[in-house]
């Protein structure tokens, strides 16, 4: 008869979520399943309202990641108006944006990931918190703490506030950085430097005792996506869009999100309310692909800053070449997208259009539709609109990073419990790491995070006609 094992909730992940293990009835792993439980409905409470509102309505999508809404909204006003964004305006957003990449990647780092990999796979789960990593390395943690608020304290100095700034519109921003703001960041960027290296330091040290995790932890071939450059530098806020397969082959180079619709589709399935974008030349499910810190290192030809370049080369000489294809080592390229961003941070600062008073093109309606296209920490984010003459949204879609990786999510927790998952019971370290497997993708599915405090852990072996046959608990 065949069983599933559900694991409800998913925790240290933001928002709420489950895992389905499917065994067959001699015990085996058949399949598994990854399901999004919540439904929001934001796109279509979005219609009606005004181009203008748009950025700072949609950044309410997310307190984690709302900079990444804020421009990518913005930059589809920007197609509706048909401006060109001065320069000063193109550059304060950039830096805003590098300081979301700082502060995210070390939430999740340092916060989410990094009590699996340094307090250990089978310790206690009410420990396996950043409480638990704060009791064991102070310091470390500390470190990461500061880390993050000096990404944050970027955001703050543009925007006004750490969170949900209303900040960038349609044709460019409301603000510059002050003197005094470029200074205080420069000020803080020693600090920010010695953690980076030292979690760099950490990770690659404990990499050699993790490789059955890299290995499993999501290992498999996909496609991958993300933005470059005119050289096919890294990119994060411009530069056009790039597929490539997983030896590193471009399969469809310099696209413009304009034509996004061209080249992705999005599939639909019953057991989860999180949508599943797909290649579609290849179709679904098989047109899979990858976006994120893992992604953006594959599509890219180099980074561009000395440093984020060297640690670039070092990643891909030790894990797989031009194209790296282990969900775990996305731990991995967050830190070198850390890097990459410490160095375009004191490039910017050092930059005299940061103090011009021309910040935003003014123009009304000049297309009826636009898309905003740019790389949030989770991978590339989407805002399509359509607007009448007046400017109010007739119909909206946003293509969010994690459901970009919702097939590779669902291929990874079905990776892991095939080789972990032996007979009818999932022992700790087993649970946390098919929970790991989604925390690898940093899946952001809600403003809420479940980073600390007590999360219950349910598991249900469940037999084919519903009934339970085990249930166990856990609190933290």
């Amino acid at each position: 008869m065949p069983q599933r094992i559900l694991i409800d909730p998913v925790t240290r992940i933001e928002g709420h979520a489950k895992i389905s293990i499917f065994l067959d009835d001699a015990g085996k792993v058949t399949d598994a399943q990854f399901h999004v439980v919540e439904f929001r409905g934001f796109e279509k409470f979005c219609e009606g309202r005004m181009l203008w509102e748009m950025p700072a309505i949609t950044a309410r999508t997310c307190g984690i990641c709302p900079v990444s809404h804020l421009l990518a909204s913005a930059k589809a006003g920007d197609e509706i108006l048909a401006v060109k964004v001065p320069a000063a305006a193109d550059k304060l957003r950039r830096l805003m944006n590098l300081g979301q990449f700082t502060q995210s990647h070390a939430l999740s780092f340092f916060h989410l990931s990094a009590p699996d990999f340094l307090l250990g796979w089978d310790s206690d789960p009410k420990k396996r918190n950043v409480f638990g990593l704060i009791e064991a390395n102070p310091d470390l943690a500390r470190a990461g703490i500061r880390l993050r608020q000096f990404g944050q304290e970027i955001i703050e100095l543009l925007g006004g506030k750490k969170i949900h700034p209303s900040w960038a519109v349609p044709g460019g921003v409301r603000s510059g950085l002050s003197i005094e703001g470029r200074d205080h960041i420069l000020a803080k960027l020693p600090e920010a430097w010695a953690t980076t290296r030292k979690a760099l330091e950490i990770f690659k040290g404990l990499i050699s005792d993790n490789r059955e995790e890299v290995g499993t932890l999501g290992n498999f071939p996909s496609l991958f996506m993300g933005l470059v450059g005119p050289n096919g530098e890294w990119e994060h806020h411009g530069g056009m869009l790039r597929f490539t397969d997983a030896t590193g082959k471009v399969v469809v180079d310099r696209f413009d999100a304009q034509d996004y619709r061209d080249h992705i589709g999005e599939g639909v399935q019953k057991s989860s309310y999180l949508k599943s974008p797909y290649y579609k030349p290849l179709g679904f499910p098989g047109g899979m692909y990858r976006v994120g810190p893992l992604a953006r290192l594959n599509v890219c030809e180099f980074i561009g800053t000395p440093e984020a370049d060297k640690e670039l080369d070092e990643y891909r000489s030790n894990w797989g070449g031009r194209a790296v294809t282990s969900s775990y080592l996305y731990h991995y390229a967050r830190l070198i997208e850390i890097v990459a961003s410490l160095e375009k941070i004191e490039m910017l600062l050092a930059d005299p259009d940061l103090q011009s008073d021309y910040l935003r093109a003014d123009a009304g309606v000049n297309k009826l539709r636009g898309v905003g296209v740019s790389e949030a920490p989770r991978g590339t984010l989407f805002h399509d609109y359509t607007v009448d003459r007046n400017g109010i949204l007739q119909a909206v879609n946003m293509i969010i990073a994690t459901g970009q990786n919702n097939l590779a999510m669902n291929r990874t927790v079905a990776q892991i419990a095939k080789h972990y998952v032996k007979g009818k019971e999932i022992p700790e370290g087993v649970l946390n790491r098919v929970e790991h497997g989604i925390r690898n993708f940093d899946p952001c599915l809600s403003c809420s995070t479940h980073a600390v405090g007590k999360m219950p852990m349910v598991v249900k072996l469940i037999a084919a006609d519903g009934s339970v046959l085990d249930e166990k608990r856990r609190d933290g």
